[in-house]
């Protein structure tokens, strides 16, 4: 991605990468953006649809593997220096949410083992990312907390499928985790990106829409009974409630200060939205759920608008020489 999610410095010349910078962290954010719509489809009762968005993260997803581990052979000090921004998290929090997906689709082992891999990238990536944050910050901050709690979901939706309680309590801690760093990335969230932000601000609602989702699926996953599974329901409406008003400022926000023009940052918009319908269709109180279809279908628009203008900005870029 041109400068973002995650640096927060300038953006460089649109279509310039350079040389060994591999595939840009939009590409991250797309499957993230693809297996949150999976989801939410599958959610929804739309089987099919959710099975296509399905195949398009997967294969998403092995070529940001297989870019990575290019990287780390030919290109590992441009990798390290990429690390250190927030924008890396991108990759834990697309191999957790493709994950969970899988997991649903009871595929066990090939989730397992993601969150075996998103498990061990993030302490690395995060700490690196916590050593190098700033004062306003761009809202790509807002990634330490969501790929901690893409981690918190899929542990606690393998958790269901495998009767593990032992995923449930680790899940739990996570989730613990990933409040703490919520706040952390409030004080550190520059305001002004409600008027300037380029797409990544919407992080700020994706980082409440999938910590609900992860104390909801805590609650649904059988390992707490009584009092325990009353407060993580509650925690998962409060938290909805926030993404909700969260969404609906970023809303207004970009009919005040309107951005037009291509940027592939954009992705970083679609996520949230996806996952915002996906917490309210999941949300303990079922009068919500009426309202996750049309914000499912809202997600839907972003993604193919943003998937176009990513093919029309692609044909743009120069080749390298």
């Amino acid at each position: 991605m041109n400068g973002s999610p995650g640096d927060g410095g300038a953006a460089p010349r649109r279509g310039h990468r350079p040389p060994g910078a591999g595939m840009p962290p939009a590409a991250g954010a797309m499957v993230m953006a693809t297996g949150i719509l999976s989801i939410a489809f599958r959610t929804a009762g739309h089987w099919i649809v959710s099975l296509i968005a399905l195949g398009i993260a997967v294969a998403a997803w092995l070529l940001l593997a297989a870019d990575f581990a290019r990287r780390l052979i030919t290109a590992r000090s441009r990798l390290e220096a990429d690390a250190h921004t927030p924008a890396a998290l991108t990759g834990v929090a697309a191999t957790a949410v493709v994950g969970t997906r899988l997991a649903l689709a009871d595929l066990r082992p090939a989730a397992i083992a993601l969150l075996v891999l998103a498990t061990v990238l993030w302490p690395v990536l995060l700490t690196a990312v916590l050593r190098n944050r700033g004062r306003r910050m761009p809202g790509a901050v807002f990634l330490i907390c969501v790929a901690t709690q893409s981690i918190a979901v899929l542990a606690a939706t393998l958790a269901t499928t495998l009767r593990a309680g032992w995923l449930a309590d680790a899940g739990l801690a996570v989730f613990c985790v990933g409040i703490v760093l919520y706040a952390e990335a409030l004080l550190r969230f520059d305001p002004r990106q409600l008027r300037t932000g380029r797409g990544d601000h919407w992080v700020a609602t994706g980082a409440l829409a999938i910590s609900a989702l992860a104390a909801e699926r805590l609650a649904s996953s059988g390992h707490w009974a009584g009092g325990g599974v009353t407060v993580l329901d509650d925690l998962a409406l409060a938290l909805v409630a926030a993404a909700l008003a969260g969404y609906a400022v970023l809303l207004v926000a970009e009919v005040r200060w309107p951005r037009p023009g291509a940027d592939v940052r954009r992705w970083a918009t679609v996520f949230p939205l996806g996952m915002t319908a996906q917490a309210v269709l999941a949300a303990p109180a079922t009068l919500l759920h009426p309202l996750g279809r049309p914000l499912l279908w809202v997600a839907v628009l972003a993604w193919l608008a943003t998937a176009a203008m990513s093919v029309v900005l692609l044909r743009g870029t120069p080749e390298r020489r």
